[in-house]
């Protein structure tokens, strides 16, 4: 059944060059070839519980030390809880050196934990060390608590095609299809490759690609694209194009290109580091040698040596290398108690900066499923409706299917014909009923208001007897929450507002204004998205803009933004692969409550 639809279709003119899948563990936040996830990965679950009794050995130790007198026992006792836990920051900064990064904190905290152990100060070294690693630990364990809840990237496209060959079809790999090959593709299975619908007609949901949220009817010989999911009958289509040259693929690879431009962000620590590491290095040297400038004779090396060192381990930033993870560590598990997943720490502070939001409607802003909007009607309205769902229910298509869950009917429509790129027709208790688009009534010369072709969303117009009776609107229903959130974010500073779908601009606009969104655009694809978060960048260039989204679509925008937000609930596995922080709840608020909560951690 055809329905009012004034949505374009999704624009097949899209290339591809087959690349991997964008990961965010290629961002490092430092100018360094290291990040913390070099030392994080040594700390496992079996490291974990190792740390715990070192903690208590460490304890300990500070009480048997009372009662040791050999010096060489005081020593080994010491290096038995120093070496485990320091050995990880020692290996770190050696491997640095290798590099020409000399100065930076693991090699800061070596060499000041040595020289502890040089001046006899054991506690103190070990103490140093402990405590960092204790600090990483949590934090690791945080970030991978968020991860674990995260699936990992599929391969979105399909990994079958059932293609005709020697007189029957064949189940073979999509990469072994070649352009010209017939293709059959059944009811709720992903078409494999791009291709001309051969079959008559065919339904599919397309918001993987395009983020549309009705459902798209294609005719014979119109152009259908890979990921699109037939939803009524079986159909069949000549492919067009190769596996590595799909439009899906495309979506993949510019997650892979976006993620390239995304700048990474640097953490406090590590800035404060670049410059407070030589400083205390130089001062250490300083205090080492010019003292003999002024003593002379008077002058013993191994005196101002010892007290270099001394220097060093009093200057070792323990407490900001300490409170730093743990700082992180309680943003990211208390954002994880609200439903929000972090990826990494760096973002809560990316979080508590936002100028720009940036948002796309189906699935974000609003529920991603049809619903009755409205009902209009010369009759009155349960006859209405009864007689709309009788005939509704002999139609599969999405729109036919919310009105007959809104309206359960048990009446029985007769001679039910389709009348194809219109609608419906059939007859209940003698009376001809018509229901479909515009087009059906003007086929048959029935007058109907002229407000009817200005309602914005999709329509089903219903005619009894020849004569017009009223009208029925489906719509994606507005979240509850969506106008409360936007109300949020202004009043935490968020200063613009912004809403790119891939719905008709229409449907766009309207909710935009039942929202309170600054500005919408629609009508777009996935790479009109990526130009319009790319020109707000370059107008905006100091401003921290962040982008929410839920669709397959949405991931190259995701990738490119400096937050990317995914809607986790109803979410695509590529979306929520791509995003740096996840909604697991699927509501908008949350996104607003977690920048609320970020904002007073900060």
């Amino acid at each position: 059944m055809i329905h009012q639809d004034k949505d374009s279709c999704c624009n097949s003119k899209l290339e591809f060059n087959k690349k991997p899948a964008h990961n965010h563990e290629d961002h490092s936040h430092d100018d360094h070839d290291h990040n913390h996830g070099e030392m994080n990965s040594k700390y496992t679950i079996g490291f974990s519980i190792l740390l715990f009794f070192l903690g208590v050995l460490f304890a300990n130790v500070l009480k048997v030390d009372w009662f040791i007198n050999n010096p060489t026992l005081r020593v080994l006792w010491y290096l038995a809880a120093y070496v485990p836990v320091g050995f990880p920051v020692l290996k770190e900064a050696f491997s640095l050196m290798l590099k020409k990064d000399f100065f930076n904190e693991f090699s800061l905290m070596g060499i000041a934990t040595l020289g502890a152990f040089a001046i006899g100060e054991y506690p103190e070294a070990v103490a140093v060390m402990l405590f960092y690693t204790i600090g990483e630990m949590f934090q690791e364990s945080a970030v991978n608590k968020a991860k674990g809840n995260i699936k990992a990237l599929l391969d979105i496209r399909p990994n079958e095609a059932n293609v005709f060959r020697n007189n029957a079809f064949t189940i073979v790999n999509p990469e072994e299809v070649q352009i010209g090959e017939r293709i059959q593709v059944k009811v709720g299975e992903k078409i494999p490759l791009d291709g001309a619908l051969l079959s008559d007609k065919g339904s599919f949901n397309t918001s993987a690609l395009t983020g549309e949220s009705k459902p798209s009817s294609y005719k014979k010989g119109e152009t259908v694209l890979t990921g699109m999911i037939n939803l009524e009958q079986v159909i069949e289509i000549r492919t067009t194009k190769l596996y590595q040259d799909s439009s899906l693929a495309k979506i993949l690879e510019m997650v892979q290109e976006a993620s390239t431009r995304k700048a990474p962000t640097e953490l406090y620590i590590r800035k404060f580091a670049k410059v407070y590491t030589p400083i205390v290095f130089f001062l250490a040297v300083l205090l080492t040698f010019v003292p003999y400038l002024f003593l002379g004779e008077a002058y013993v090396f191994t005196q101002w040596l010892e007290r270099a060192l001394v220097f060093l381990v009093i200057s070792c930033p323990c407490a900001l290398v300490i409170s730093v993870p743990l700082g992180y560590f309680g943003g990211i598990g208390a954002a994880s108690r609200n439903g929000i997943l972090f990826k990494g720490s760096n973002f809560l502070e990316l979080m508590a900066k936002l100028d720009i939001v940036v948002m796309d409607k189906t699935g974000t802003l609003t529920e991603g499923v049809f619903k009755v909007q409205k009902v209009e009607t010369t009759l009155p309205q349960e006859q209405f409706v009864q007689l709309v769902a009788a005939i509704e229910k002999q139609s599969t298509h999405p729109i036919a299917k919310a009105i007959v869950e809104a309206y359960p009917t048990s009446l029985v429509a007769e001679k039910v014909r389709e009348i194809s790129g219109k609608g419906l027709a059939g007859v209940i208790d003698n009376q001809e009923i018509l229901v479909g688009n515009t087009a059906l009534l003007t086929q048959h010369n029935i007058a109907y208001p002229d407000e009817v072709n200005e309602i914005v969303e999709s329509i089903v117009v219903v005619a009894i007897d020849n004569q017009y009776a009223g009208y029925i609107t489906i719509a994606d229903q507005i979240k509850e929450d969506s106008k409360d959130a936007i109300r949020l974010m202004r009043s935490m500073g968020v200063q613009k507002t912004i809403m790119l779908s891939g719905d008709k601009d229409t449907i766009t606009q309207k909710v935009a204004q039942e929202t309170g969104i600054d500005f919408a655009l629609g009508g777009l694809l996935p790479e009109g998205k990526v130009e319009q978060v790319e020109r707000l960048k370059k107008e905006n260039p100091t401003s921290s803009l962040a982008f929410v989204g839920d669709g397959i679509n949405d991931a190259p925008v995701l990738a490119l933004s400096d937050v990317g937000i995914a809607m986790g609930g109803l979410g695509s596995d590529a979306a929520i692969e791509t995003a740096d922080v996840v909604i697991q709840t699927d509501q908008l608020d949350i996104q607003t409550k977690s920048g609320q909560l970020v904002k007073q951690l900060y």
